[in-house]
């Protein structure tokens, strides 16, 4: 029995969800392998996810080199937001605002985890706890708290669009569409074959979503290794990704596990396993390396740590008005700043 309501394991979010069978005999090996992979004493697993050949990247791919990094301010770090020149990162139960050269202005404290924030232009602040959203303002103050969803909702990222909030909820896979008041105006991703959505498998929660200048929201459909693409009315337009440990492909059991849209229109992609930062162009041709694995090398061995939240590592990213991409380690909760290098022909 689990006596921590806010605490879950991957065995507790998978038994907890709606996952059907076919669902986890396609991934099960993989989830199985994850979750053994370096755990104490357990015998060498021969299906374990081996990324040491995935843990070097071809220079002539990576576009972007690190520029300044700076330390996390605190453990279980999930989640990282750009608002204007102001950083926002959900770590344990604290979301602290930074500026964009790291120094830390101010903390927005809270009685239970932080699983993901988002800015407004207007200097709101939406606050994703487990199964409610706070709106914060400038100073940290309440303004609101939306009504509570059901137990088993885990809300896992947001971003803001003109006139809504698009909330990810790895608990039921989906994503919530509200007006800017708190009103839910419908869900997206569920499955549906009329509408041709076959549904969201996600192994872990890590459900995310961005959205883009066309208007599209972008979905991280993790167990099927790809990203969808999705009109606020929730009709899918595209997808795109393959499995595999090429560098174009997503590999192990869920990848990718976070998204962000560059001012261009290419989208960002966040890895576990082997931790990676990728660019690719808005149809999903693969086109270059914002940050590999060599980068995170603690995150990459990383797979079977077990925290409260269920994460197993990986990477979150945000992007800057400039194009700056802010890279956030979720097992040392640093953020490394990730600046185009100059003559880099591939970003």
């Amino acid at each position: 029995m689990n006596t921590h309501p806010n605490r879950i394991t991957r065995r507790q979010f998978l038994a907890d969800s709606t996952l059907g069978m076919g669902a986890l005999t396609a991934a099960g090996s993989a989830v199985f392998s994850e979750a053994l992979q370096g755990s104490p004493g357990t015998a060498p697993n021969p299906f374990a996810l081996n990324t040491e050949g995935l843990r070097e990247t071809d220079p002539k791919l990576v576009s972007h080199a690190e520029t300044s990094r700076f330390p996390g301010m605190f453990p279980e770090a999930r989640r990282i937001c750009v608002g204007g020149d102001r950083l926002y990162i959900a770590a344990g139960n604290v979301v602290s605002v930074l500026d964009l050269s790291g120094e830390k202005q101010r903390e927005m404290r809270f009685a239970e985890p932080v699983r993901c924030a988002a800015a407004a232009g207007e200097g709101l602040v939406y606050i994703g706890l487990k199964n409610q959203v706070e709106v914060r303002d400038a100073k940290g103050a309440t303004v609101e708290r939306w009504e509570a969803l059901g137990d088993k909702a885990w809300l896992s990222g947001m971003v803001v669009g003109a006139n809504e909030l698009y909330v990810a909820d790895s608990g039921s896979r989906l994503i919530l569409r509200y007006d800017r008041s708190g009103k839910l105006l419908g869900r997206i991703g569920g499955k549906n074959q009329e509408r041709g959505v076959p549904g969201i498998i996600l192994p872990s929660p890590y459900l995310q979503v961005a959205l883009g200048k066309d208007g599209l929201l972008r979905v991280n459909n993790s167990g099927r290794h790809r990203v969808e693409l999705y009109t606020p009315e929730g009709d899918l337009e595209l997808h795109w990704g393959v499995a595999g440990g090429g560098i174009a492909g997503f590999c192990g059991c869920c990848n990718p596990i976070g998204l962000a849209v560059l001012p261009d229109g290419k989208c960002i992609t966040c890895e576990k396993g082997a931790p990676r930062v990728k660019i690719y162009e808005p149809d999903g041709a693969f086109v270059s390396v914002v940050a590999g694995a060599e980068l995170f090398p603690n995150n990459a061995r990383s797979g079977a740590a077990r925290r409260a939240d269920g994460l197993l590592g990986g990477l979150d990213a945000a992007v800057g008005a400039d194009g700056r991409v802010y890279v956030l380690d979720l097992v040392s909760g640093e953020v490394r700043v990730m600046t185009r290098k100059t003559g880099a022909t591939k970003a």
